[in-house]
Formats: structure tokens, C-alpha cells, sequence
């Protein structure tokens, strides 16, 4: 029995690892501050004897003893991670600093959610891990975008300066159940508004792409990284079907009968034109690929929606 500390833990993507991690007989802990965790995502793991919570921000320091560190504590949306931007950095910066002390002290292996946010808006296209981005270092998304990618450069001075065992992901566009209805997200804002057969709200014309990928998917992945040897990243997880903005709207709309039409709205600033991962190296040093197509994950997505509303 490994005992795993996963940062972040209460969230989307935190709540699916640690139910994946505890099913598989490792002793979990839960860190999170519940800012945009949910107790209600974790509920199911409570009562069990390998799973614990701790209620603490990452900013401070924490005394315990790990085996492993999966570091997702972040706000991941824009309109979470642009209410409060200082507290953001931070949490990217200094709460990045704190869990790679404590790894350095346990000799754990930790592994950083890192964000395809890292390439901004890419030049590149698709996007492979050698490609350093086009970031604005002073726009509203900055302080994700770059906290991010200074928690990228902590983690490999920790690993070179102290031989730290690191890994890094960076994470596509995700989505799945226990995404959080007012989050922001594209996905659960469609679903949301198509269930209540609102108007949908589309930024700009609809033809900027993303990749999305279903959540099982995506925590196979992580797993996969943390128990991978000699390699560690970064690496995109992500889905490489692509496809545009309006036409995940009139997908979501097909799948729930919806009588919502679509109307747009001005682009945000900095807000990416195109996002698709290159993931050779997954499939190389990981053998990994999503197997979830975008009509299954939305519908079981579509579905926790249903229950949630």
C-alpha cells in the first residue's frame, strides 16, 4: 500500500484520481482548500479506511509522510483562476515550492498538472512538448499561464539541483462528471445551458478549435506517468480530435434535444484560436490513448447533469 497525497483532491479531475488511486488499495490523502473542490465529489471515499481529507491551502506548509504527490491544486477556468489572479500565482508558485520541499524531504515521486495553457496561443499547430508557446506574460490569463509554467521550471531545477523524481502532464481541454456547473468551462456551460434550453453563448465565431478529453481517459494517463521509469516529461494528455467551438455547441445540443439557440459573444483576450496535442510521446513512452469518443463521454457527462440540476 502506497500512501498518496493528492493536492486538489475535492476537484474535477482530483476526485476521479483519488477514487481511481483508493479503488486500486492505496492509502489516499485529500488536500484541499475548497475553494473550487467540492465535498459532495468525494463523498463516496469518505468512509473508507484508505482515504482521508485534509482541509489546508498549499500555500502552507504540511508535515506529513508520502510515497507519492499528484499536484493538481489550481482553480483551472478562467473566470476561477481570474477572481483572485495574486492568489492564483501563488498557489501555482509557492504552493508548487512547498509540495517539492516535501517531496525532496519523503523522496516521493510527485508529478505536476501542468496545462496546455503553458503553449498559450500557439504558433504551432499541433502542439508538441519542444514548443516554448506564445504566452502574454501581463494579460488577464497570465496568472494561470504563467504560474503554470513557472511551476514547470521549479520542478526541473528541483530535479536538477536535488535529483528530485519528477514527472510533469500537461493537461487539454478536459470534461467529465463532478465538473462544477458554474465553473466556466465550455463544456459544462454548453451542457448547462442546453439542459435549461437557454440561449448558448458562444465567444467569437465559433471557429477557434480545442481537443477534448473524457476524464477516464485523462486519469489513465496521469497513472500512467507517475509509474512510468526514466522519463519525466513534460507530456501532453489531451484527445487529438479536434474540432470547433460551434460545433461542440450543436453536438451538445443534438445529444440533449435541446431547444437552445446559439448566439455569440466578443472573444476574450488571449483566449487561443486553435488546441490540439501532439501526443506521440504518450503514445511512446506511456502506451497511451484516449479510447473515449466525444459522443460517449458527452453523454454520460450530459447525464451527471441531468442528476446535478
Amino acid at each position: 500500500m502506497k500512501k498518496i497525497l493528492v493536492t486538489g483532491g475535492a476537484g474535477f479531475i482530483g476526485s476521479h484520481l483519488c477514487k481511481k488511486l483508493t479503488e486500486e488499495g492505496n492509502y489516499v490523502i485529500c488536500l484541499d482548500n475548497f475553494f473550487t473542490g467540492s465535498y459532495d465529489n468525494i463523498s463516496g471515499l469518505a468512509s473508507g479506511s484508505n482515504f482521508e481529507v485534509i482541509e489546508q491551502d498549499i500555500e502552507h506548509n504540511i508535515d506529513i509522510k508520502v510515497d507519492e504527490i499528484y499536484n493538481l491544486a489550481c482553480p483551472a477556468s478562467p473566470p476561477l483562476y481570474q477572481f483572485n489572479p495574486v492568489k492564483t500565482v501563488r498557489t501555482s508558485v509557492v504552493g508548487m515550492a512547498n509540495m517539492l520541499e516535501l517531496a525532496r524531504k519523503c523522496d516521493a515521486k510527485i508529478l505536476q498538472a501542468s496545462t496546455s495553457e503553458v503553449y498559450g496561443d500557439p504558433l504551432e499547430h499541433p502542439q508538441k512538448e519542444t514548443y516554448w508557446g506564445n504566452v502574454n506574460p501581463i494579460g488577464l490569463r497570465s496568472c494561470y499561464d504563467e504560474g503554470k509554467r513557472c511551476a514547470e521550471t521549479l520542478m526541473m531545477d528541483y530535479h536538477r539541483q536535488f535529483g528530485t523524481d519528477i514527472k510533469i502532464i500537461r493537461i487539454f481541454n478536459s470534461y467529465g462528471p463532478n465538473m462544477h456547473p458554474n465553473d466556466g468551462r465550455v463544456v459544462s456551460n454548453f451542457i448547462v445551458q442546453a439542459l435549461k434550453n437557454e440561449d448558448i453563448t458562444i465567444y467569437g465565431d465559433g471557429s477557434q478549435t480545442r481537443s477534448f478529453c473524457y476524464v477516464s481517459d485523462l486519469i489513465n494517463g496521469m497513472t500512467k506517468m507517475m509509474n512510468s521509469t526514466c522519463f519525466t516529461g513534460p507530456v501532453n494528455l489531451g484527445n487529438p480530435s479536434e474540432r470547433t467551438i460551434l460545433n461542440l455547441a450543436e453536438l451538445i445540443i443534438k445529444l440533449t434535444a435541446s431547444k437552445s439557440k446559439i448566439i455569440h459573444k466578443p472573444l476574450p483576450s488571449d483566449d487561443p484560436v486553435k488546441r490540439k496535442p501532439d501526443i506521440t510521446l504518450a503514445s511512446e513512452n506511456l502506451n497511451w490513448k484516449p479510447v473515449v469518443n466525444i459522443e460517449e463521454g458527452l453523454e454520460r457527462t450530459i447525464e451527471y447533469f441531468r442528476r446535478k440540476l
